[in-house]
């Protein structure tokens, strides 16, 4: 996922300023970076390419994918996907630049983390604008997610440094002791589209900072903000091969990675299905890994929370990138004496959000990324509707170019519904009644998923019972404070092994050595 202080804290005038300052915008590539293209609302667009052992790697004869616009679906340009030949030249550069990256001093690691950070920050306004193109998410969002990710780039930074082991006392005086922690090797991390510049910078920074080298495939669908990452990291001079960059289909180059006896770690987020896959796979071959997967985020309205607060918290929340958010409140139970009061509020606050282009400077809500996701939504809806559900708002596709799906309110569900059992990963919101504190708890409790969860209360009692028996991996009390820098970010369950952030960060790229001698 995916920072949640974007929407909290970058206004919609944010967006406004970010457009006039985006049209004036005027490229000046780096002697040793590929040209960008020429400028026209479109053809502003990130150029694409591959990114091995330093260097950027264009499509020639390569087979390539378009990317697309999801507002307007008008093509933005074309990925190279990348041949054998080139994921064995990833491998190769990955595990020579290894054998000098691992020993490197944290100092250095740290100053091109600061330098990444810097650097993030000043062309935050470019690459949002990008990942707005590609991505379909409003461009306050967007150059949010890159300011709110400069953050990782400087808490790695620091955290870096303080990669520590210990010295263990003797039982013989004679005798020293000690734990080392030393980087675990060549990492491949595959990162999702709705996120992608959040999701693939806590990966690369956490491997780079550990004295790990890193290949990385990002989502093509959405690819320029990955592409900015190697461009960062590449005008921070970091060295060849220790960031490398792939594109193609994904299962296929999953595969071909994760049998590598190259790669020694496997970073995933993505969908429960696919990374169980890739979890296994790793498994066969003893890789370690950190899985970040998917969730259907509880949330509990108790009757003595501030209702009104709440509610419009929570619509908005939801609505974030179009409700594409693998943390984004998904299975709504509000306290049956609070529930009119709350599904008003809500209603009336998801009725105000402007609907329509990342670009447009108004829009508060855009496309659903991919053509796919538009059908996936009217099942959730027809399957409702088939179970007695009903539909407040919303429930059908918009009329107009592009992929998208206007908010939806459904109520009256059953649990057994998809609604209540799936994730839709989209702007659909169910919302249904409560009344018993440990039965709420125990629906909140009833999926296989554990990644996060959502209380409002003003009863300290209330939260702490919540707190300590809410099966998920974060909980928020009254507010939204997960998957800042310097939290740990990860699930329980199905949703996921490991955690992202935090002094947690560097455990999945780094190894334990003791070392003893008399």
């Amino acid at each position: 996922m995916r920072s949640l202080r974007c929407a909290n804290t970058t206004s919609f005038s944010t967006v406004k300023t970010c457009y006039k300052v985006l049209r004036h915008i005027v490229a000046t590539p780096a002697s040793h970076s590929p040209p960008r293209q020429t400028r026209t609302m479109h053809d502003m667009y990130e150029t694409l390419a591959l990114y091995i052992d330093g260097e950027f790697v264009s499509s020639d004869g390569r087979k390539t994918e378009e990317v697309t616009n999801p507002s307007t679906l008008d093509v933005l340009g074309h990925l190279p996907h990348a041949t054998t030949k080139d994921l064995d030249r990833a491998l190769a550069a990955a595990a020579r630049a290894f054998e000098t990256w691992r020993h490197s001093s944290p100092m250095l690691r740290s100053e091109i983390l600061r330098k990444v950070g810097q650097l993030s920050r000043d062309r935050a306004q470019e690459i949002g604008r990008n990942m707005t193109l590609d991505q379909g998410k409003p461009l306050a969002e967007a150059v949010g997610e890159i300011m709110t990710c400069s953050e990782h780039a400087d808490w790695h930074a620091e955290e870096c440094r303080r990669i520590y082991g210990r010295v263990i006392t003797p039982r013989n005086p004679e005798v020293r002791q000690m734990v080392l922690r030393e980087p675990i090797g060549v990492c491949a991390a595959f990162t999702p589209w709705n996120f992608p510049y959040n999701q693939a910078i806590r990966k690369v920074c956490a491997a780079i900072g550990s004295g790990c080298t890193i290949i990385l495939k990002g989502p093509e669908d959405s690819p320029s903000a990955v592409m900015a990452i190697a461009r960062l990291f590449h005008d921070a001079g970091l060295p060849p091969g220790v960031l490398n960059i792939v594109w193609g289909v994904p299962s296929e180059i999953s595969d071909y990675l994760i049998r590598s006896p190259i790669v020694r770690k496997v970073s995933f987020t993505g969908s429960v299905p696919v990374g169980k896959h890739i979890a296994s796979l790793a498994g066969a071959h003893m890789k370690r890994v950190t899985m970040e997967l998917g969730g259907h985020s509880p949330v509990i309205v108790f009757e003595d929370a501030d209702i009104d607060r709440a509610a419009k918290q929570l619509a908005r929340f939801k609505l974030r990138n179009a409700g594409q958010v693998c943390v984004s409140p998904t299975r709504f139970y509000v306290h049956e004496k609070a529930y009119d009061q709350f599904l008003e509020t809500f209603i009336s606050t998801i009725q105000s959000v402007k609907v329509g282009d990342g670009m447009d400077p108004e829009t508060q809500m855009g496309p659903l990324a991919h053509a796919r996701r538009v059908p996936a939504m009217t099942k959730f809806v027809e399957n409702a509707l088939e179970l007695g559900g009903k539909v407040l708002l919303g429930g059908e596709p918009l009329d107009r170019t592009g992929h998208f799906f206007s908010p939806t309110v459904v109520t009256d569900l059953p649990e057994h519904s998809m609604l209540m059992t799936e994730e839709p990963f989209g702007p659909i919101a169910p919302i249904t009644r409560f009344s018993d504190t440990d039965d709420v708890i125990k629906r909140a409790n009833s999926l296989p998923f554990g990644l996060s969860s959502y209380v409002f209360t003003n009863s300290l009692q209330t939260a702490t019972k919540a707190a300590n028996n809410i099966e998920a991996g974060m909980v928020n009390i009254n507010h939204f404070g997960s998957a800042l820098p310097e939290t740990p970010f990860g699930g329980l369950k199905d949703s996921g092994i490991g955690s992202e952030g935090g002094s947690e960060t560097f455990e999945g790229y780094l190894t334990t050595k003791f070392v003893t001698h008399i």
